[in-house]
């Protein structure tokens, strides 16, 4: 296991220099090549390049943010880019640093400015308190792995609950270790990858204002807003909403489908594709029910939306979302690796402590 474990890292590091060597040509388009068809056509081999690299890797925790990070957002951003668009398009231009590390990673573009007006203590305090939250987040990460090994004693939904809590849980640490060393080192605003979703009052707040903002941050770019203006043009403004709201689910859920099939390489069944068109589905439905109820001065309460839409993603997740985890064994390779991951810093402990006693 420690052979496989070191072959895997091995392999992660050839990945991300190749796709950090690859941006320096990237790096120098704009200078030579005009934005358009003509650096869409000069970028596509990088872009292929993002798209087969994670197949090189087989473990679930290091190639999942990778199939996110380079085939998923570094794609969308360098299409963007080969237009003068989004993050990666700049004026004066990104330095070779900020522009590599703004297509590999979950960061903001603009360089953070704001000088916080409270004193030391208060932002030492603050710095504490979330360093605090995440090592709590971290434990119960931990504690959710121990549990899981019980699962055949577990109802179906606390099992549902489970894989809820993992993914939640895991996806906003991974997040948040990957965009850490940034702010010091580079400068650069931090994207708030998460805003507490369980906390969510209705389908567009879970999916626009709290969970994984990464994706309808770069989504919002490259495929609501370009399908909204065409729509705009062939149904009307009244109209336009619908088909950009649709095609960003469609478009999110093939792109998840994707990352499906480079962790299990198994054919797709479409199910996870068909659970975000749901929710883009329902989604259009409650904008206009919202609209109607605000224009009859009725507004359903939080307390009671907010349970029902946290509720409605977990069930349609565990019918369409969660089958195929279960069916490629996604989940228990996941924790499998954890354990893994648990006996060798258990062994690197063990040889550091002999290490200090001599």
């Amino acid at each position: 296991m420690t052979m496989n474990f070191d072959s895997e890292i091995h392999s992660f590091i050839k990945v991300w220099l190749t796709a950090t060597t690859s941006l320096i040509f990237c790096h120098q388009i704009p200078a030579r090549i005009p934005g358009g068809a003509a650096r869409l056509l000069s970028i596509l081999p990088i872009i292929y390049l993002f798209t087969i690299l994670p197949t090189h890797l087989s473990s679930i925790h290091l190639a999942t943010p990778t199939i996110f990070y380079l085939v998923w957002l570094g794609n969308f951003k360098l299409l963007l880019f080969s237009f003068d668009q989004g993050p990666l398009s700049a004026n004066p231009p990104l330095s070779l640093l900020h522009f590599i590390s703004i297509a590999l990673l979950p960061i903001k573009t603009e360089t953070s400015t704001k000088q916080n007006p409270s004193p030391t203590s208060y932002s030492n305090l603050e710095k504490w308190k979330k360093a605090a939250i995440f090592a709590v987040k971290c434990l119960l990460l931990a504690a959710n792995v121990c549990i899981y090994k019980f699962r055949d004693f577990f109802h179906q939904y606390a099992i549902l609950a489970l894989y809820c809590f993992h993914l939640y849980l895991s996806v906003e640490i991974v997040l948040a270790i990957t965009a850490a060393p940034v702010r010091p080192i580079l400068g650069l605003e931090l994207e708030p990858q998460f805003n507490e979703p369980y906390l969510a009052t209705s389908l567009q707040d879970f999916w626009g204002r709290r969970w994984n903002l990464m994706v309808p941050g770069i989504m919002r770019p490259t495929v609501y807003h370009p399908v909204r203006r065409i729509s705009a043009r062939v149904l009307g403004n009244r109209w336009a909403l619908p088909p950009a709201i649709l095609a960003t689910f469609i478009v999110s859920g093939l792109m998840h489908e994707a990352m499906y099939y480079y962790l299990s390489r198994a054919s797709p069944t479409w199910e996870v594709t068909w659970f975000f068109v749901l929710q883009g589905f329902c989604l259009v439905v409650e904008v206009a029910a919202k609209k109607a109820a605000l224009a009859g001065g009725w507004r359903l309460h939080r307390m009671v939306s907010g349970p029902l839409t946290v509720v409605f993603v977990a069930v349609t997740g565990r019918w369409l979302f969660f089958p195929q985890v279960i069916r490629n064994g996604l989940d228990r390779r996941t924790f499998d690796e954890y354990h893994i991951l648990f006996g060798l810093i258990g062994e690197w402990g063990q040889r550091l402590i002999s290490t200090l006693k001599f």
